[in-house]
């Protein structure tokens, strides 16, 4: 008797539904992520104690050998520390994204029903969730320290939320490049050589002004300058300090909203376009 062998290629399930089904799936996975921080509280220890140590290092350490012209330091200060916290922040999800693809993690999703968006958005959002819990630690170390706004509770509340909206943009720039890099060990290397000079060669520690002038031009027009100074005047931090004649210093607001929303116009289809590749292997 003969057999007949039927093969077929292997399934890969279908995607229904809308944008409601988007989001359920994100949400699903953004669960996921938030598990998995509670379940490696060495992550979230880390994630507090950086804003801590930069708040008290820079105020105590370096703050007395420190003069900003029109204001305290460590008025000035704390929009620098919440910046740069904000954007290191969003190493996470390149960091996490390429331990999921050495784990594996990555070839179950494929074996679901779901958007691929979904993964990606679950990623950028447990970024954003240990984004804010920062910001909370540091504004009560701020507070601790001397720090205070000056302006009403909506202003700095507006300020808090500008600080994250950015922070999850630039998040999907992180994960692209945890996509892209052979492994987790390489996303460190690869993100510091972005980072570093974002938030150094910025107004975030030291005025624009007392940098050499082709620094001073890039600290100008660098988007972490504008978030930085978006958020001092959305707190009430910039006293009579000097503001740079650079458009982006001028209109620090509508710069950074501009910066987060060209962001994810580019890094979100380009991520989606990435992961589908990774996961057609």
């Amino acid at each position: 008797m003969m057999t007949t062998v039927t093969t077929t290629a292997p399934l890969t399930p279908a995607v229904t539904g809308g944008l409601q089904t988007l989001l359920a799936d994100g949400w699903t996975v953004t669960w996921r992520n938030l598990l998995k921080i509670r379940r490696t509280p060495d992550m979230l220890i880390f994630a507090v104690l950086q804003p801590i140590m930069f708040v008290l290092l820079f105020s105590q350490v370096y703050g007395g050998s420190i003069r900003v012209q029109g204001t305290d330091y460590t008025q000035y200060l704390m929009a620098g520390i919440f910046g740069q916290t904000i954007v290191f922040g969003a190493t996470f999800s390149g960091s996490a994204m390429a331990q999921d693809l050495k784990e594996g993690i990555i070839d179950r999703f494929r074996t679901l029903p779901m958007s691929p968006a979904a993964v990606l958005i679950g990623r950028t959002n447990g970024d954003l969730v240990l984004n804010a819990i920062s910001m909370v630690i540091m504004i009560l170390t701020g507070f601790i320290v001397g720090w205070r706004f000056t302006t009403s509770i909506w202003s700095f509340l507006a300020g808090v939320a500008l600080l994250l909206v950015f922070g999850y943009a630039f998040s999907w720039v992180m994960a692209l490049i945890g996509m892209s890099v052979r492994s987790p060990e390489a996303i460190n290397n690869a993100s510091f050589m972005i980072l570093f000079p974002l938030t150094f060669i910025s107004n975030a520690f030291v005025q624009s002004q007392t940098l050499p002038a082709p620094l001073e031009f890039i600290a100008n027009w660098n988007p972490v300058s504008a978030l930085v100074q978006a958020a001092r005047q959305l707190f009430g931090n910039l006293g009579s300090a000097p503001v740079p004649d650079a458009w982006p210093m001028q209109h620090p607001v509508p710069t950074v909203l501009i910066g987060a929303v060209v962001l994810l116009a580019v890094f979100v289809p380009l991520c989606v376009a990435k992961f589908q590749r990774i996961s057609s292997r």
